[in-house]
């Protein structure tokens, strides 16, 4: 009974706490929930996964809910906690009718505050990650953007137009705080990042700067961007297809990657409102020439926003491609994992409202050219889009071949996701928007693709698989905010 008594008082003591903290500070609630059923017709140009060894379903339903609580002490102090059950089909995983598992997970959790007295700024914990992109045209930075990390991050402002961010992020600690062995061996994958935001009427402009860090016992090829694609890890983004030749592997302790960029955008002459990214990136610079790897990366956009009904929309890029030898390294820019795409894009992860809804095409390696009509609006409430994508490779023929052999299939090269200088794809996403209420919209995303293939690249099963028909989805549902 004592023992009774005394788990009594404990609760009533949590409860007095709770009250108390409530009082205290508060907790604000925002999220979504997305349901929406899509239909594919030969995902990968072929029909089958990434690697070419399953067929894919032609219909899935998916369902994802993303709950994020703000704790508020005060105006320069919160901490965020984000939880979610993340595209999950129906009838597999959560949504099963017996037996579902638990795949509920915490993707971000992160402290935000303001020096005291000042507007220092830090957030430092699991949070979104996006280095510099020139607008909003172009979802997200191309080496690294759209994605959640561990990070510390500082901003400091230093007059009205001009301010520096400074940050540390920790990508991977294969063996976290004890290594294998009495001695201490390199298993980080560690980046430092520094930008310096100008922001003036009618222009701005953000160089930025990022140094990774690789340890050789990070053991990178196990770990998983969650990119488009068959088996895409940070490994096959960072290496040059050349690292797989003997004698393998990283040589020095730890590898040095950099990139240098800048975003700049031009309102200034509005209603034509431009943008533009250039971007280099490097690493291995002290290894073996076959595991170096660098290469350049720009795009330019163009918007105008003087129509009422439509807004007209242009952006082009280009990235460096692969020579025809593996033996001197690659000449792609490294990249770690981005979500880069414009008009939202049926060949990019860009801004698609639903999950698997593009198809994955490396913007590496390859030109081309989106043309967008945006925000088209001829009935109240109802938003559409159309985008047609041009994309031609830069890419070697004879380096893809050698990548293949010394990967595997799909594992640092996939046909329809590089493309060779022999190749090219169109592609057409027409997508609409019905506000059904303020908070609840009705969603239509579709998208038809086009590839010509080089067989004697990828082989005549491959080829001819996407010979015998187009890719194409359809995507509805429904996206709740609140």
């Amino acid at each position: 009974m004592k023992r009774f008594s005394v788990l009594a008082a404990l609760f009533a003591l949590l409860f007095a706490f709770s009250v108390v903290a409530q009082a205290a500070t508060e907790v604000v609630m925002t999220g979504d929930a997305r349901v929406h059923g899509t239909f594919w017709s030969k995902p990968y140009f072929t029909g089958w996964n990434g690697a070419g060894t399953r067929t894919g379903d032609p219909f899935t339903v998916w369902q994802r809910f993303r709950l994020r609580t703000d704790f508020i002490a005060n105006e320069g102090l919160k901490f965020r906690l984000g939880i979610r059950v993340n595209n999950t089909a129906w009838g597999n995983g959560t949504y099963t009718v017996d037996n579902p598992a638990v795949v509920i997970d915490v993707y971000q959790a992160y402290l935000q505050f303001y020096w005291p007295g000042t507007q220092i700024e830090f957030s430092i914990g699991q949070q979104d990650i996006n280095l510099p992109i020139s607008g909003e045209i172009l979802s997200a930075n191309p080496v690294l953007g759209g994605i959640r990390g561990p990070g510390a991050f500082v901003t400091v402002p230093v007059c009205d137009s001009f301010k520096a961010v400074a940050g540390f992020l920790r990508f991977v600690d294969a063996n976290r705080d004890f290594d294998p062995t009495t001695t201490q061996v390199p298993d980080e994958f560690d980046a430092y990042y520094l930008a310096l935001p100008i922001t003036m009427e009618g222009f701005s402009a953000t160089p930025w700067g990022l140094l990774g860090v690789v340890g050789r016992n990070a053991n990178l090829p196990g770990v998983s961007t969650g990119g488009a694609g068959a088996n895409q890890t940070l490994a096959s983004n960072l290496y040059s297809a050349g690292s797989r030749l003997a004698p393998v592997g990283q040589r020095d302790a730890q590898d040095l990657y950099w990139w240098v960029g800048g975003a700049f955008s031009l309102t200034a002459l509005d209603p034509f409102k431009f943008y533009a990214d250039v971007i280099y990136g490097a690493g291995g610079a002290t290894e073996r020439s076959k595991n170096q790897r660098g290469g350049l990366f720009f795009d330019v956009a163009a918007e105008y926003v003087g129509l009422s009904f439509m807004t007209p929309q242009i952006s082009f890029w280009y990235a460096t491609g692969e020579d025809s030898s593996t033996r001197n390294g690659s000449e792609r820019m490294p990249v770690i994992t981005s979500a880069w795409g414009a008009g939202n894009s049926f060949l990019f992860d860009s801004t698609q409202e639903f999950s698997r809804g593009f198809i994955g095409v490396d913007y590496l390696g390859a030109w081309g050219f989106i043309a967008t009509l945006d925000k088209i609006s001829f009935i109240e409430d109802l938003t559409s889009r159309i985008s047609f994508t041009f994309a031609k490779g830069l890419n070697s023929p004879q380096a893809l071949r050698a990548g293949v052999a010394l990967w595997g299939y799909g594992n640092y090269f996939q046909m329809g996701r590089e493309l060779a200088t022999t190749e090219h794809i169109l592609a057409v996403n027409i997508d609409s928007q019905y506000n059904i209420y303020k908070n609840l919209a009705l969603i239509m995303e579709t998208g038809w693709a086009h590839g010509e293939f080089d067989s004697s690249v990828w082989g005549r099963r491959l080829v001819n698989a996407s010979r015998s028909g187009d890719t194409w989805k359809a995507s509805l549902g429904f996206r709740y905010k609140f």
